[in-house]
């Protein structure tokens, strides 16, 4: 007959048991404000308000997640945060007009697009230098790293096509012509497909790496929801290959969509003008900016409902979650 564990023991795997899981944060990019806005993903409350460069928009975490990367594109800056004192340590070189960036997957290579000069600026993190641009299509703004490191793609929204830059080389070897107005790029968790939105166009093309080729065009309808403002910006891919979030700016949806058969099956209702998205590290939270109502929404991945809606500051942009 096994010996019973002692009651200390059981006390500790019951409180092992019991224990909640770690909280996360959630920073927020508030373009108008030149603020962060950090809410709490448990208590789903802003926890702290952080002063920013000019016009904050895209932003992302370090591999390590000690550091958010801040595009101050006003300030033509990259400002690094430290996230355990809250404070911007120091600036990164970024070229001119930083609106969106893609971090290397080895996290010591950062991409950035620059609207105003048609280049993408390649930086160095560690040595904090410039060590390529190239030029690419008129108005870039998208960018995206695939998971192998081998392309880093960006999208130039005037030019309508995704550049598809060699890594090795920081050569432009290629380009795939796209919907009108494309605002995002996102590689699928298997490296296999990538995912761009076309804003004026209405529509998300799914792209084959291999090929450079598109193989699916997905468009939207909304009951009550006049066609021209169903303008797709953000995308988000779960890890599972299952779901697909793409927000739909001035529709005020988020679109859920199948990511096997590229049909979409369900529009949640959010804030007005939802632009960007980030899941949580678990994937159990999905967070939204919703620029004109100038909040935050959450939604419940399984259940796939808005739970919660969080103001913050005006004009939220990006969105970045802690572990993710």
């Amino acid at each position: 007959m096994p010996h019973p564990l002692p009651r200390f023991a059981t006390a500790l795997i019951a409180l092992a048991v019991c224990a909640p899981a770690q909280s996360a944060n959630v920073y927020v990019s508030n373009e108008k404000d030149n603020t962060l806005s950090v809410i709490d993903s448990t208590t789903l409350k802003v926890v702290k308000t952080i002063p920013a460069g000019k016009r904050p928009r895209g932003i992302t975490l370090s591999r390590d997640g000690k550091s958010l990367y801040i595009c101050a594109s006003d300030d033509d800056t990259v400002q690094v945060l430290d996230l355990a004192s809250g404070k911007i340590t120091h600036n990164l070189p970024s070229g001119e007009d930083p609106e969106q960036f893609a971090l290397a997957p080895d996290g010591k290579t950062l991409y950035i697009a620059n609207e105003d000069s048609n280049v993408v600026t390649i930086l160095d993190v560690a040595s904090r230098r410039v060590v390529g641009q190239v030029d690419v299509g008129v108005e870039p703004e998208g960018m995206a790293v695939s998971p192998d490191g081998r392309w880093a793609v960006n999208t130039s929204e005037t030019t309508n096509m995704v550049h598809w830059i060699d890594t090795r080389t920081r050569q432009l070897v290629d380009s795939t012509l796209v919907d009108q107005r494309p605002r995002y790029a996102r590689f699928s968790a298997d490296g296999k497909l990538l995912w761009v939105s076309a804003e004026v166009g209405g529509t998300v093309s799914v792209i084959d790496v291999a090929s450079r080729k598109r193989i699916k065009t997905i468009g939207f309808a909304i009951t009550g929801i006049p066609k021209d403002r169903i303008q797709p910006v953000g995308i988000r891919l779960t890890r599972d290959g299952r779901y697909a979030f793409v927000p739909l700016g001035p529709a005020n949806h988020v679109a859920v969509i199948d990511a096997k058969t590229f049909q979409p099956v369900k529009y949640l209702l959010v804030g007005r003008r939802v632009w960007q998205a980030e899941l949580s590290a678990d994937e159990k939270q999905l967070w939204v900016t919703n620029g004109i109502s100038n909040d935050v929404s959450v939604i419940d991945t399984a259940a796939l409902k808005v739970i919660k809606s969080i103001p913050v500051g005006r004009y939220p942009w990006g969105v970045a979650v802690s572990g993710s």
